[in-house]
């Protein structure tokens, strides 16, 4: 009813089923058809037609009168979200895992700020699942599926947690029995142990944690100087490793994978920049050595 609003108030005024037609860039039976079925449903004639063109009915000045203020508002709101949503410069607001935001995508929030200098980042980083809607964010990286209906959920991969010590650390355990005895240090979400092997034959570990944290880095400091075996995200421990300051425990043996997902909300359109973040994110991801691709 709205497009037919529309449509009989530029009729109005221009006072021509032709020239409204051309504004409209449809057809002048189109039009004509659309005017009669808005005054069908309405139950009044608004437009008088003749040889001379069109002129407004007692009721059709009324209606016009309530009406064209608002359509022209409505038509300005779309222009300005049409632009919103089109515009290559503005804000993108995102939220992530604290364990995952800072250190694993450091270099990917740089990269894509020196790429994209007109697109604002706005990033929020939290251990706890803030709600699209009330932090007014346009994507989310989840580790997990939500049960939330009003979101699209993309599976871009899975993050795989390793056990690690530092080369310092004696004994390295070899076995089952011994890394239950080692002192051992636990992050938020890896508080319990239940590790898989290749052949997969699984286990709980029933331990108590030398030291804890709820932030996982404080687990890999104390785990980097020696003060137990951590079993962490790969995400988190790849560097370290790959500089020596940790080693893997029991490669044999992981943790349970993390499921990584890009969330968005149903009902709400993605901005042609947050389409470039969830692209360009997923992209990087997936080239990375610590990410397994879905």
């Amino acid at each position: 009813m709205l497009d037919d609003l529309r449509i009989f108030i530029v009729a109005a005024d221009t006072k021509s089923l032709t020239a409204a037609a051309d504004k409209l860039g449809m057809t002048i039976a189109t039009v004509s058809r659309r005017i009669a079925a808005l005054e069908a449903k309405l139950g009044s004639v608004l437009l008088h037609r003749s040889t001379k063109g069109l002129t407004l009915t007692t009721v059709g000045e009324r209606y016009y009168r309530e009406c064209a203020e608002y359509i022209e508002a409505l038509d300005q709101r779309i222009s300005n979200l049409d632009h919103t949503l089109n515009s290559l410069e503005g804000e993108v607001k995102i939220l992530a895992p604290t364990n995952l935001g800072t250190g694993p995508l450091d270099d990917f929030w740089a990269y894509f700020a020196a790429k994209y200098p007109k697109i604002s980042l706005r990033i929020e980083l939290s251990n706890y699942y803030e709600s699209l809607q009330d932090t007014q964010a346009d994507l989310a990286l989840r580790s997990g599926q939500s049960s939330n209906l009003s979101l699209i959920q993309r599976k871009v991969g899975e993050i795989q947690s390793i056990m690690v010590a530092s080369p310092t650390f004696t004994p390295l355990p070899q076995s089952i029995e011994e890394l239950e005895q080692a002192d051992s240090v636990a992050g938020q979400l890896f508080y319990d142990w239940h590790i898989i092997h290749e052949s997969g034959e699984e286990h709980t570990l029933q331990k108590t944690h030398r030291h804890t944290g709820n932030d996982m880095r404080i687990a890999v400091t104390l785990a980097k100087h020696g003060h137990g075996v951590s079993l962490l995200p790969q995400s988190m421990v790849y560097d370290a490793i790959q500089e020596g300051h940790l080693i893997r425990v029991m490669p044999d043996w992981r943790g349970r994978r993390r499921e990584i997902y890009l969330v968005w909300a149903y009902r709400r359109s993605l901005s042609v920049r947050a389409k470039l973040v969830r692209d360009e994110l997923t992209q990087f991801l997936h080239s990375q050595a610590w990410f397994i691709p879905s």
